[in-house]
């Protein structure tokens, strides 16, 4: 049995130095990549060229930029204390112009890095938004405010509407103004017969005082525009689209001229126990005694 074994074992010379020569083989190959590396060192990476480069791309970044800034100079919050007040586009204004306009280092540094992240001044009002200008800043500043008038996605900016005339397309011109906006300023306005003051939109739906703020410098109102309400001659019907007044109100007001006679005045109508003094001062621009 264990001969059987022995010779099961046994190899030849010829398959010994087979085998020596595949551990051979197999040994060149493991260790090949590191002769490989070892004899082909790579060169060192001369980065002179990309620093360069890398150097360009920063000053075309900055090109509009004509100031180098360093946060710890104490100069940084001077002011010229004779300045030189100009007509001025505040969109992409050098820093020289900025300082003779009277602003400080760290106060055009500001401008030129709201510019930077895609700013832009589209109403001398948009100048206030920077925080480092303050409010005796930009009253000096604001009668040299000049902004050409820029189109961008179909919006016109610079300009100013006038909202009893406009139609949709126009009041769509407006920054923040899209079609359904317009649509319910229009519908809001033929209610009430026209605007006789600018803060009236904010009675129109979804305009806050947020909207309206971004919206008012865009806008004026004309109130020769307005439709009178010839009080002494409408009817119920008359009077119904009327977003001043509820029915009750309209009723009152009907049956007092009635009783009583054509109004003359505004006193009359204050004998109408139903309206109260925030009514009538509403309704007075909206009224004509003929």
């Amino acid at each position: 049995m264990s001969s059987r074994i022995r010779k099961y074992f046994e190899i030849s010379k010829k398959e010994w130095n087979g085998m020596v020569m595949l551990v051979v083989l197999i040994f060149l190959i493991i260790i090949s990549p590191y002769v490989y590396r070892y004899f082909h060192r790579g060169k060192p990476i001369d980065l002179t060229e990309f620093n360069k480069d890398l150097a360009l791309i920063k000053a075309a970044k900055n090109k509009d930029s004509s100031m180098v800034y360093d946060e710890t100079d104490t100069n940084l919050d001077n002011k010229d204390a004779h300045p030189l007040m100009f007509a001025f586009n505040p969109n992409n204004l050098p820093d020289s112009l900025w300082l003779k306009l009277g602003l400080s280092l760290r106060q055009a540094h500001v401008i030129k890095n709201y510019e930077h992240k895609g700013g832009h001044f589209y109403a001398k009002a948009d100048l206030q938004k920077i925080y480092s200008i303050t409010a005796a800043d930009y009253s000096r500043l604001e009668p040299y405010i000049h902004i050409p008038n820029e189109k961008s996605g179909g919006k016109v900016y610079g300009i100013v509407v006038e909202v009893n005339t406009a139609d949709s397309a126009k009041l769509t011109e407006i920054k923040g103004i899209g079609p359904a906006f317009a649509e319910r300023i229009i519908k809001y306005r033929n209610q009430l017969g026209g605007f006789y003051k600018k803060e009236q939109l904010m009675e129109v739906y979804g305009i806050d005082s947020a909207k309206y703020q971004a919206i008012a410098s865009s806008i004026s109102v004309n109130p020769k525009r307005v439709k009178k309400i010839a009080i002494n001659k409408v009817g119920i019907d008359d009077l119904r689209p009327f977003p001043y007044l509820n029915f009750k109100q309209m009723n009152a007001i009907l049956q007092y001229r009635k009783q009583h006679g054509d109004y003359t005045s505004i006193n009359d109508l204050r004998n109408v126990a139903i309206l109260d003094d925030e009514i009538l001062r509403k309704i007075t621009p909206y009224i004509t005694y003929k």
